[in-house]
This record gives structure tokens, C-alpha cells and sequence, in this order.
């Protein structure tokens, strides 16, 4: 989603067009791209939920509301019976009195695109999901709306290895557009339909995950979508899947309609394989571009027919091919077809093949937030970990590799592009209003500290990282990671597992410390004497040290000390002395000659709260 400080959401595909005689052969298989084989395999009992979607909208854009039949094909791998299920209704959070209106009016800091818009929006204003009917195997079943949460009780239990046929009426309204979704952008897009449909909550090992939405982040069931959307023939769709029926609506590129027939509506219709979302986006004024990257996906920008913009949007395509390639090749080879970049939303978001951003920017912001949320197509949309539990693994892992990304591709590299995400947090780490990681997403005191702990922190716990197990066992363990658990739902502790495998250091300590508590990280030297040196511990958090040593005749050694708990040492060409159990509040050792200076971690890679104690 967002970069802190930046509104940044997205995610998502698009489709597969045509030149504007429409040949381009249409792709109507569904052939599920899979991760390559990896010696880094999810633990034996990992198993994931399934579901199958077929949806048929029939959009009125004049009233903004929309009726839908849904036949999904649930599939049970759980070992559990399930007796219920639930589905997310997200656009009922549109209304005033939800969670999110009266959340947004009295969290200290609201976020300004919210405020407290919701409780003044007007009956047609507003967004609802209503579910008319729902049956399970062609019977009826029991369900009740409660806020954004659909509880449904089944008419028979859904045993282990089962699958069920759950078919949906429901009908809905478009809120104005407030948060990510909504009719009538602040730039002038007429839909940008993200949460836009009954969405089966998942179902995992921690149990149901049905959080009411409040403003923050998804989690969703892995499965293909089949999606018919009938809407005003004016409108140009874009968001995820593959389009099916390009000749049928006559599409083409850039503005041009050619040989659309001669109907109030045309309906689109689009597959997706193996995604766990599905968003679209409409305007009658789009321009549809495209860009190939070579050996990779098709790549398709569509964005508002406004003079004043379009020179950024075509400057931004070959700079998205590149930033494709790059994170291809750093973390793994993007699988999908197609990838599309839709103006639209209220800032950027991650969905599935596709992101939706706001598109009247500077390029320099139009470039960063596009290289953030693209690297969203690997950290959450094919490491998809739950973002209200983890949301630090999501943002933070995408803003350190985007921020790399966005480093190497322009003009002006910096030595440490990282450093401003470490004086956030550290910042933040000496206030009073920090939480853990830890904290569910909508449970954070203030806003800012969400953002800061979610990008800037989790960001660190990556960069930090490298520090600890060195930065070509960090480069490899992200490879690793994406190898053994794309199209999965990763946690915390299954990255910190393979990086354990691919650096052969015990590395538990560290997830704990920095994730699961508000410890600091603080060392510092106490003296200095003659060939002597003694260093404390002052923070609770323990951490392995660089050091560098000048002596008096002006040489410089580098010394490195292990921390006993990681049971082995980084790659180092340091000289490397005893190891430093963490109870041991004080460290001291003899160098080889007198010493001048000393500097604890001269890289400025270890996140220490005071580093006005590292120097002597």
C-alpha cells in the first residue's frame, strides 16, 4: 500500500487487448502460473483454503449501483469441519456509523482523506453490499449482515477435502469515493472498484479471519476468478485478469473505439488465475497504453485523458519495464501475463495484477509510487501474507526493495537510500507512543505510528538484516523466500526459517526482539584504555557487532563479535574475536597495539536508538 508519508495503494492486472483491429489472439486457458521449484519448501503441515469465483455484474453508471450473481466453488483443505462462513461486505463502510467513520472521528490523528466524510455522505452517496439470497448446494441458507461481515450458518457442515457450490444474489452501491474505492476520484475517475464484491474471508490455521474493514489492510483465499461485467458502452475497464472477448466490444488502444457494436452496454469479460482479488477500474475517458517487457509481461497503463499529465505517464512507462526487471530478477521472475498501472483510487494500492494510484503527480512521485507498489506484486500479492496480523512484512519488505529499486533506476544514488527510513524509526523507537509489530493493523494508537512501525520499521527489520547474516545471504534469502512460498500465505516466522536455511545462523532471537517487542537497540563504549576496550550493552535488544578500531600509528582494524545465540558468524573479512551472550551487560577485549579510536558499527546498518555513545 502506501509508503509512509506517501499515499501509495495498488496491485493488480489488467488485460490482454488489441491493436485497434483487435487480433491479438485472446488467452481463454486457465493456465495457473507456479513458483519454480525451491529446495526451501513450506513446512509439511501447511495446507490453504480454495476458491473459485464466477461473477456476473450488471453495472448502472448513472445511479452507481450494480447487481451481481456470484457462484463460488469453496474448497475445504483444512483438517477442520466448518460449520460457518463468513464474507466481507467492504463497502457497507461507506455508510455513517460504521467502524470506520466513527474510528476515523476518534483516532487522535485521522487520516485527512477520511476524516469525518463518511457520517456526511448522503443515502446516494453512500456504499452497501446486500446479499438477497445465498444457498449452499441449492439450498437456502441462514446469513446476517453485521457491519461489514456476512455471517452465513451452513445448511450442512463443509467436511475436510470437501468442496461446496455457494451461489449469491446481491445487489450494491458505489460510495463516493473516500478510501481506495469509490465513483468520482478527486481527478475525476468515475469508478475505481476495489472491495467492490462478497469476498469469502479466509480460512487458515489461526481459524477465521473476518476483521470488520476499518480502514486498513486484507488478507483473502487463493483461488481463479471468472468475471462478466456488463457496463455503458462508453467505458474503458481495466484492473485484474486477462480480457477474453476483445473482438466482442471492439476495444483498442489509446482512446480509439473501433467497430464497438451498436448497444447501450457491452459486457467484458475476464479471467484470472490464481489470485486472491480481483479490482477493476472505468472511465469513458481513459487512455489505454501499452509496454513489453522483454521476456516478461505485458504491461498496460490507463489514466485520464488530461493534457496536463500525459507527458508523465508516458515518461513512466519504459521506467516500469525497467523496475519489472529489476524486481524480477531480485526477488523472482514475475509470473502473470500482464500487468496493469490504472489511475484511479485515492493515493496508491496494491490488488492483484494491477495497481490503482492517483495520477496527477510530479513524475519523481509518479515513478516512486509506481516502483512501490509493483514490487506489491511480489510481497502480498504472491507472498501473501495476512496484512492485518503482518503488515510490516508486506509494506515493510516492498518499501525496501522499491526504495532500492528506485535508487539503482534514477540519476541520483545515494550512498545509504535507506537512512531516512531509519531515523523514522528510530524516531519513533525513543517516543512514548511505539507498539510492537505485532499490533493488529486497525490497533495502533495513532496513525502515524502505524505508518512509521509498518514501512519504516519493517523496512529496517529488513535492511537490519543484511547487517546481521551479511547482504548476500539477505539477497539470496529473498530468492529463497519467493521460491518456496509464492501463491501461499507466509508469516513472519516462515521468512525468518528460510533465512535460518540459507545462512545457517539461528536468527529466531531476532524476529522476537525486533518484531514481537518495542526493545531497543543501544550499545555503547564506556572506555578506552590504552589497548583496552569496553563496550555495554545499554538496550534490552541484543545484536552482533561491527567494529572499527584506529590505533595510534593511524592503521585501522575492523573487528567483528558474535552474538552467542546466533551460533555462527556472517561472512566477514573483520578479524573476528569472542562471542557476547546477551546476559552479559559489559564486553572487553585487547587489541593488538594502543588504540586512538573506536566506532561501534561504522555502517550505519544497526538501528541503535542513541548513537551518540558509539563513537570514542
Amino acid at each position: 500500500m502506501k509508503r509512509f508519508c506517501i499515499y501509495v495503494f495498488c496491485i493488480s492486472l489488467v488485460w490482454s487487448c488489441n491493436t485497434s483491429k483487435a487480433t491479438t489472439p485472446v488467452d481463454t486457458s486457465f493456465n495457473i502460473p507456479q513458483p519454480p521449484t525451491a529446495h526451501f519448501t513450506p513446512h509439511s503441515t501447511y495446507w490453504q483454503q480454495h476458491v473459485d469465483y464466477k461473477m456476473i455484474i450488471d453495472m448502472d453508471v448513472n445511479t452507481y449501483q450494480y447487481k451481481g450473481k456470484q457462484t463460488l466453488v469453496y474448497t475445504n483443505n483444512s483438517p477442520d469441519v466448518l460449520n460457518r462462513v463468513f464474507y466481507h461486505l467492504y463497502f457497507n463502510a461507506f455508510q455513517p456509523g460504521s467502524e470506520m467513520d466513527v474510528r476515523s472521528r476518534t483516532i487522535p490523528d485521522p487520516d485527512p482523506r477520511v476524516a469525518d466524510r463518511i457520517s456526511k455522505l448522503a443515502p446516494d452517496e453512500i456504499g452497501y453490499i446486500n446479499v438477497n439470497a445465498l444457498m449452499q448446494n441449492g439450498v437456502s441458507v441462514t446469513h446476517k449482515t453485521v457491519g461489514t461481515i456476512l455471517e452465513v450458518d451452513l445448511a450442512q457442515p463443509i467436511q475436510p477435502g470437501e468442496s461446496v457450490t455457494l451461489e449469491m444474489l446481491f445487489d450494491a452501491q458505489v460510495p463516493l469515493q473516500i478510501r481506495r474505492s469509490g465513483r468520482d476520484s478527486a481527478e475525476g475517475v468515475a469508478l475505481s472498484m476495489a472491495q467492490w464484491y462478497p469476498k469469502l474471508a479466509e480460512y487458515d490455521f489461526e481459524g477465521w479471519h473476518a476483521d470488520p474493514y476499518i480502514g486498513r489492510e486484507f488478507h483473502g483465499v487463493w483461488g481463479n476468478f471468472d468475471v462478466k461485467l456488463t457496463i455503458d458502452k462508453n467505458y474503458i475497464v481495466g484492473g485484474t485478469g486477462y480480457l477474453q472477448n476483445p473482438n466482442e466490444i471492439g476495444y483498442g488502444y489509446e482512446t480509439k473505439i473501433v467497430n464497438r457494436p451498436n448497444t447501450d452496454k457491452l459486457t467484458w469479460h475476464f479471467k484470472a488465475p490464481n489470485v486472491h482479488d480481483f479490482t477493476w477500474a472505468a472511465d469513458p475517458d481513459y487512455i489505454h497504453d501499452t509496454a513489453q517487457v522483454p521476456n516478461g509481461p505485458l504491461l498496460h497503463f490507463l489514466y485520464k485523458n488530461n493534457p496536463k499529465i500525459k507527458n508523465n505517464w508516458k515518461r513512466l512507462q519504459p521506467k516500469t519495464v525497467e523496475l519489472m526487471q529489476y524486481f524480477s530478477k531480485h526477488i523472482g521472475a514475475y509470473p502473470y501475463k500482464q500487468y496493469s498501472v490504472i489511475q484511479g483510487g485515492d493515493g496508491g494500492m496494491e490488488y492483484a495484477m494491477c495497481t490503482l494510484i492517483t495520477g496527477e503527480r510530479k513524475f519523481g512521485s509518479l515513478f516512486g509510487v509506481t516502483a512501490h507498489e509493483l514490487a506489491h506484486a511480489w510481497f502480498q500479492s504472491l507472498l501473501a501474507t495476512n496484512e492485518s496480523k503482518h503488515g510490516w512484512v508486506d509494506e515493510g519488505f516492498t518499501s525496501y526493495i522499491s526504495t532500492l529499486a528506485e535508487n539503482d533506476l534514477t540519476g541520483n544514488k545515494k550512498d545509504n537510500p535507506l537512512e531516512d527510513a531509519y531515523a523514522s524509526y528510530i524516531q519513533l523507537a525513543n517516543s512514548a507512543i511505539e507498539q510492537p509489530l505485532t499490533t493488529h493493523a486497525d490497533r495502533y494508537h495513532f496513525n502515524g505510528s502505524y505508518g512509521i512501525s509498518t514501512y519504516n520499521k519493517g523496512l529496517v527489520f529488513l535492511a537490519q538484516l543484511a547487517y546481521v547474516m551479511g547482504e548476500d545471504n539477505l539477497k539470496q534469502t529473498l530468492k529463497n523466500y519467493f521460491n518456496a512460498w509464492a501463491y501461499k500465505h507466509p508469516t513472519p516466522n516462515d521468512f525468518i526459517r528460510v533465512a535460518e536455511k540459507t545462512s545457517g545462523l539461528q536468527l529466531g532471537w531476532y524476529l522476537t526482539d525486533f518484531a514481537q517487542t518495542t526493545n531497543t537497540i543501544d550499545y555503547g563504549i564506556s572506555s578506552v584504555n590504552g589497548k583496552t576496550i569496553a563496550l555495554e550493552r545499554i538496550g534490552a535488544m541484543p545484536m552482533p557487532l561491527d567494529l572499527k578500531v584506529t590505533y595510534m600509528d593511524n592503521t585501522i582494524e575492523n573487528f567483528y563479535i558474535p552474538l552467542r545465540m546466533m551460533r555462527g558468524t556472517k561472512p566477514t573479512s573483520a578479524t573476528i574475536i569472542k562471542d557476547w551472550a546477551w546476559a552479559y551487560p559489559t564486553y572487553s577485549f585487547e587489541a593488538s597495539k594502543v588504540v586512538k579510536s573506536v566506532e561501534i558499527d561504522p555502517s550505519g546498518f544497526m538501528a541503535d536508538s542513541d548513537r551518540s555513545n558509539n563513537k570514542k
